[in-house]
């Protein structure tokens, strides 16, 4: 009777994740494992020979450092947004979004700095897959850059407020852009292994 009285008066546990970020994890999962088996197709790839060795040239490497530099702006934009220093959150918002769009520059002068290296398009497997996996990325980026703009348009437009819509609405933004921050390193790790 005492069991049943303690188990009566226990609320069910119930999973308090918003039904968007839940969508929003698998959406991630579905890229990740695109990615993932992308990246094995290049490893199985690689392994059947006529493969081309090549350096990554180093403009990959400074998107990256603008990639993670934007990762921390908007990090510091949410944070703000929540502090309501309306301001920061703005001025950091702006600054997030110019990163990006620097970031799909500078990819686009990797793929021009492959091609002057003897690395074009359609030439060699290899530099193909490069290419390809950047190119992929750039575009789900082009996608968080569209998001950024929306928010910026919600940062300059709505009243300076925290409601719950807005922090979900920026929470959503944040978890896709450290998502494809956290995607292109491991592209690049992966690209640096096997290079």
């Amino acid at each position: 009777m005492i069991m049943n009285d303690i188990a009566v008066s226990k609320p069910l546990g119930r999973n308090k994740i918003h039904p968007k970020k839940f969508a929003l994890w698998v959406a991630c999962a579905s890229i990740l494992m695109m990615f993932a088996s992308l990246t094995s197709a290049y490893i199985v790839r690689r392994a059947g020979g006529n493969w081309l060795e090549f350096q990554l040239p180093a403009v990959f490497y400074f998107n990256t450092l603008t990639i993670v530099l934007s990762s921390i702006t908007l990090q510091g934009a949410y944070r703000a947004f929540k502090k309501q220093n309306f301001s920061l959150y703005k001025i950091l918002l702006v600054v997030t979004l110019i990163l990006g769009l620097l970031f799909v520059g500078l990819q686009y002068q990797g793929w021009t700095t492959l091609a002057a290296e003897g690395v074009p398009l359609r030439t060699n497997p290899s530099g193909d897959f490069v290419y390809v996996l950047s190119a992929i990325h750039a575009v789900h980026v082009l996608g968080g850059i569209a998001v950024l703009i929306v928010a910026g348009l919600h940062a300059y437009t709505l009243p300076e407020k925290v409601t719950p819509a807005r922090k979900l609405r920026f929470e959503l933004t944040l978890t896709y852009w450290h998502f494809v921050d956290f995607l292109w390193l491991y592209l690049l790790v992966f690209l640096i292994q096997l290079a």
